[in-house]
């Protein structure tokens, strides 16, 4: 647990300090679980120090009650910058997947002595709560699934959580890739130990993203690599690829058979070089 702006976060550290630094920054609603063990030691192994951390109201960091959030996403943005000192690192490499894409891009621009480089993945340009109207929306199928969101379970039945949990995945994967034994056993885990489920999958989403900074991206000089969904359907691949057009000198990386979902395991052997390479020599 480390203290940061006044709250506490849970980190978790994976190889030698000395090596350059990775800081794997979760989606909303997620935790670092999210960012599974073995995909953190691969990039380890690779002479990378990586970082996973529990945003606020995610797994065990300081958070708010369900429902009524007291900060906003430039908290998280601070936290985030703030953290890497707290590390003792003077900048890192960050990996933002969604929200942590959006957190990313607003630390690269507000705090860019913090950053080496960027990997954004399911991203758009800008953040969450901000419309592009040059971008495609998220698929029909996922409008009804919000016009009729399933009722929140009874926290305290362990079965009926990582059901709910399980469920609130399906449709954010590509169809046909949906690996419910491994999103059952990960929701174990996070049903197991996060302190306010309730808040962290509902905090997330109420947050003030504040101004739009889409015109700003053009300022970001930390090298970019972007990865992005052939079928996000949260995010159609045009977000992605409009994010590295606006970002100088990005480069953009399309997973085939992936929707908004954190890397999956099937494309670790691909994604694992690609964030090396990127951040090589940086």
């Amino acid at each position: 647990m480390l203290n940061v702006n006044g709250i506490e976060l849970a980190t978790e550290t994976f190889g030698d300090p000395a090596d350059p630094a990775i800081l794997l920054i979760h989606g909303g609603g997620h935790s670092l679980l999210n960012w599974e063990e073995e995909f953190a030691r691969r990039l380890a192994a690779g002479e990378r120090y990586v970082v996973r951390f529990d945003s606020r109201d995610a797994g065990r960091s300081t958070g708010s009650p369900a429902g009524a959030p007291s900060h906003d996403l430039r908290d998280l943005v601070a936290d985030t910058a703030a953290l890497i000192g707290g590390l003792g690192l003077d900048r890192a490499h960050l990996v933002g997947m969604s929200q942590g894409a959006a957190i990313a891009q607003l630390v690269a621009l507000d705090h860019p002595d913090r950053v080496a480089t960027l990997t954004l993945a399911s991203s758009t340009p800008g953040g969450p709560g901000h419309r592009h109207d040059d971008l495609p929306d998220m698929t029909a199928e996922l409008r009804s699934l919000y016009a009729t969101e399933p009722a929140e379970p009874d926290w305290q039945d362990r079965e009926a959580v990582i059901a709910h949990l399980v469920e609130a995945e399906r449709p954010f994967a590509a169809p046909g890739h949906f690996d419910e034994p491994a999103v059952r056993e990960l929701a174990g885990r996070v049903a197991d130990r996060t302190i306010d489920l309730a808040a962290q999958l509902t905090n997330p989403f109420l947050l003030d993203a504040g101004e739009p900074w889409r015109h700003r991206l053009g300022r970001i000089k930390a090298p970019t690599l972007v990865l992005h969904g052939a079928e996000d359907p949260f995010l159609p691949p045009a977000h992605g690829q409009a994010l590295a057009a606006e970002i100088p000198d990005a480069r953009l990386m399309v997973m085939d058979g992936t929707g908004h979902e954190t890397f999956p395991r099937r494309h670790w052997d691909t994604v694992v070089p690609a964030i090396l390479g990127h951040t090589a020599h940086r």
